[in-house]
C-alpha cells in the first residue's frame, strides 16, 4: 500500500542507495585528506564526524531533488550519467558551502576536489552495477548461455539492433533469442561490439557467420534499411534456410507499448511493401474540418482510410458498416486520439443495400465527404451468389451514389478494383458496374464524383496471405490455385493514402488507376513464407496445386482494352480516359439487372454479361458438365 505517496516496493529500492550515498561521503572524505595529507580533518574527531554528516544528509537531499532515487537506473542512459555528474558536483558545493559557513568545517581545496571525484565514482559505480547487471539475465555466472533460447544474428548494430541485443541479454520474454553475434553492413563496425556481442561482420557474412557459430535464428532490426537493402537482406536470409524474424516498425506501435515491442515473424507484406510515402497534409484541405462518411469502414480498406484521414482532422467520422464487431474495435481504437484533436467520431450500423438504413444516416449526420469501400468482395463466394453481389455491390452503390448527389456532397470516392477490368467473374463485373454509375452521376452533378481502381491489398480480409500463414500454422499443405498465376499487391496503408491523394486530384468523373508496380506469382510468395519460417518447400511443407477457382483469372489486369491512362502530377496515380455513359444507357441497364434479380444465378450472370460487355461469365451449368 502507498503511503504519501511511498511505496513499500520504492522505499527498498531507495533505502541501499541511500546508505551508498552516506558511506561513500564518509569514504571520500577520509580517503581524500589522506591522499592529500591534509592536517585539516581528523578522522574519529566528533568535529570531523559532523561535519561529514552534514555534508552526507546534503548529499542525499541533494540528490533526491534531483530525483536520482527514483529513476530506473536498470535502463540508464547518458542522460542519467549527466545527472550523476550535475548531482554530485552540486551536493558537493552545497555540502561544502553550508560546513564551511555554518559549522565552521574548513579543509584544504584539493580535499573538496578529491572528496568530490571519490564521491562521484562510487555513486555512478553503484548505479552503473545496476545497469550492468540488469542487462546480463541472459548469461551466468560463467557466461553461458541460458537454456532454451535460439542462438540469433542480428541483423544493424544500430540503435535497434543495440536495444534487441540488451532485451535479449536481459531474457525479455518479448524478444526470445540468445545473441551470438550481430552483423552490419557499416564497414566501420565491423569487429566493434555492442553490449559485449561482437559485429561479426557484413550481410553478405550471414550464411558463413550462421554456419559457424550454430545459429538458429535471425533477427532484422534495421527499420531505416530502404526497399532495395531489404529486399538483398531477405535474400540471404531465405537462402540460408533459418527462422527469420523481425521487429515492427516503431512508427506502426502505440507510444504506450514502445517498451514491449516484441520480435515477430518476417512477413510476404514486409518482401513486397514498397518504400512508403507520407501523405501530404496540404492536399487534404476537402476533408479537413468536414463531416466525412466511409461506408465499410470496419472493414480492410475502410478502416485503414479512416486511420489515414484522422491527420487531416475532419470534424466527425461515420463508421457506416453492417458488421458491428470490426467497427467496434476500431471505434475504440480511435476514438480518444480522435478526440482529442476535436474529431468525432459516430457509429452507424445498417447495409447500403437498405434504403432506410443509409437514408437515415445521410439525415442524421449530413456527411460531405464520403468514401465508399463497402463491397462483397469474395470472388468465389459471389460467383455462387450473384444476386447478392448485384443488389450490394451495384444496387448499393447507387443508393450511396445517389443520397451523395442529392443531398450536396463535395466529394465522392469510389473504391473500385482491377477485376472490373475485362472480368470474368460476377464480383468484377459488378464493379465494373459501379464504375458506370459514379461516371455518369459525375457528369450530372455538382459533387466531384471519381472512383480510385487498384490491385489486391496485402493482409485484407480473405487475401491469399493470411491463408497461407493459416496452412503453414496447421503444417500443410499451402494451396495454390496454379503454378503461374500473379497479382497485382499492395499494402493496406499505401493504397489508403493514394486512394485519399486522388480524391484530392479529382475534379469529377476520373477513374484514377494506381500504380500497383510489377505482378507477383503466387507460387513464390507460398515458397518464400517456407523458407522464412525455416522450412523447406516441398519437403517439411507441401506447396500443392488446386486449379484455378470458379471466375479466377490467371493474371489481372487494370486496363480494358479501349483504355488507355494519362499520367498525373504523382508518379503512383494515373488517370484512364475511359468515357462515361449517358443517363438513358445508364438506366437501362440498371432496369435490365433489377428485372433478373429472382432468376437463377445462371441467368443472373448472363443478364450481367449484357449490361458489362466486357464480362465473359463461366456459368454454374458448364462447370458442372465439364465435372460430369
Amino acid at each position: 500500500m502507498a503511503v504519501a505517496g511511498i511505496t513499500r516496493k520504492g522505499v527498498i529500492r531507495t533505502v541501499p542507495f541511500v546508505i551508498i550515498d552516506v558511506a561513500a561521503t564518509f569514504v571520500a572524505f577520509v580517503i581524500a585528506s589522506w591522499g592529500t595529507a591534509s592536517e585539516s580533518i581528523i578522522p574519529g574527531s566528533s568535529g570531523s564526524l559532523l561535519g561529514i554528516a552534514v555534508l552526507a544528509v546534503i548529499n542525499v537531499v541533494v540528490f533526491a531533488a534531483m530525483r536520482m532515487y527514483s529513476c530506473l537506473w536498470e535502463y540508464a542512459s547518458i542522460d542519467e550519467a549527466m545527472r550523476i555528474v550535475v548531482a554530485t558536483l552540486a551536493g558537493s558545493v552545497v555540502g561544502d558551502v553550508v560546513s564551511w559557513f555554518a559549522f565552521g568545517f574548513r579543509m584544504p581545496v584539493a580535499v573538496y576536489v578529491c572528496e568530490w571525484a571519490i564521491f562521484f565514482i562510487v555513486a555512478g559505480a553503484s548505479r552503473l552495477l545496476v545497469r550492468v547487471t540488469s542487462g546480463r539475465k541472459g548469461w551466468s555466472f560463467l557466461g553461458t548461455q541460458t537454456e532454451g533460447l535460439p542462438r540469433s544474428i542480428v541483423v544493424g548494430a544500430g540503435e535497434t539492433g543495440s536495444l534487441t541485443v540488451k532485451r535479449m541479454l536481459a531474457c525479455n520474454p518479448d524478444m526470445p533469442g540468445f545473441p551470438v553475434a550481430l552483423v552490419d553492413d557499416d564497414s566501420a563496425k565491423v569487429g566493434k561490439h555492442v553490449h559485449g556481442v561482437k559485429v561479426a561482420g557484413t550481410c553478405d557474412a550471414i550464411p558463413e557467420i550462421a554456419k559457424r557459430l550454430g545459429v538458429e535464428q535471425i533477427v532484422i532490426a534495421a527499420p531505416s534499411a530502404t526497399k532495395p537493402e531489404r529486399d538483398r537482406i531477405f535474400g540471404i536470409c531465405m537462402s540460408t534456410g533459418i527462422k527469420t524474424v523481425t521487429l515492427p516498425r516503431i512508427k506502426d506501435v502505440p507510444i504506450d507499448a514502445l517498451d514491449r515491442v516484441a520480435l515477430r515473424d518476417v512477413e510476404i507484406s514486409d518482401l513486397l511493401a514498397r518504400e512508403e510515402v507520407a501523405l501530404n497534409l496540404g492536399q487534404m484541405g476537402y476533408v479537413s474540418g468536414k463531416r466525412v462518411l466511409v461506408t465499410g469502414g470496419g472493414g480492410s480498406i475502410g478502416s485503414e482510410l479512416v486511420r489515414q484521414l484522422l491527420p487531416a482532422k475532419p470534424s466527425q467520422i461515420i463508421l457506416f458498416d453492417i458488421y458491428e464487431n470490426t467497427t467496434y474495435e476500431l471505434f475504440h481504437e480511435i476514438v480518444h486520439p480522435a478526440k482529442e484533436q476535436g474529431t468525432d467520431v459516430c457509429v452507424f450500423i445498417g447495409s447500403i443495400a437498405h434504403v432506410p438504413a443509409i437514408s437515415k444516416a445521410f439525415e442524421l449526420f449530413e456527411p460531405q465527404v464520403v468514401f465508399h469501400a463497402a463491397a462483397h468482395k469474395h470472388v468465389p463466394l459471389m460467383e455462387r451468389n450473384a444476386r447478392e453481389a448485384i443488389e450490394n455491390n451495384v444496387f448499393g452503390t447507387l443508393n450511396v451514389v445517389r443520397l451523395a448527389h442529392e443531398k450536396g456532397c463535395t466529394h465522392f470516392v469510389q473504391i473500385s478494383t482491377d477485376k472490373a477490368v475485362n472480368p470474368t467473374n460476377v464480383m468484377g463485373a459488378t464493379k465494373r458496374m459501379d464504375e458506370m454509375i459514379v461516371q455518369y452521376y459525375a457528369g450530372i452533378s455538382s459533387t466531384v464524383f471519381t472512383c480510385v481502381r487498384f490491385g489486391n491489398v496485402l493482409g485484407s480480409h480473405g487475401s491469399v496471405i493470411p491463408l497461407f500463414k493459416r496452412q503453414l500454422a496447421e503444417g500443410g499443405p499451402i494451396t495454390v490455385t496454379h503454378k503461374d498465376i500473379t497479382r497485382y499487391f499492395m499494402t493496406i496503408p499505401e493504397a489508403s493514402r493514394l486512394v485519399i491523394t486522388a480524391g484530392a486530384m479529382a475534379r469529377g468523373g476520373e477513374v484514377f488507376v494506381l500504380n500497383m508496380g510489377e505482378p507477383v506469382r503466387i507460387y513464390d510468395l507460398a515458397v518464400n513464407l517456407v523458407k522464412l519460417s525455416g522450412l523447406e518447400p516441398d519437403r517439411d511443407i507441401e506447396i500443392k496445386i488446386t486449379g484455378l477457382r470458379p471466375g479466377e483469372k490467371l493474371y489481372e489486369e487494370l486496363l480494358m482494352v479501349d483504355e488507355h491512362v494519362v499520367p498525373t502530377e504523382n508518379d503512383d496515380i494515373m488517370v484512364s480516359t475511359g468515357d462515361a455513359l449517358d443517363l438513358e444507357t445508364v438506366t437501362a441497364k440498371l432496369d435490365k439487372l433489377r428485372s433478373c434479380l429472382n432468376k437463377d444465378n445462371d441467368s443472373i450472370k448472363r443478364v450481367l454479361a449484357e449490361v458489362v460487355p466486357t464480362y465473359y461469365p463461366k456459368l454454374d451449368g458448364e462447370a458442372k458438365a465439364a465435372r460430369q
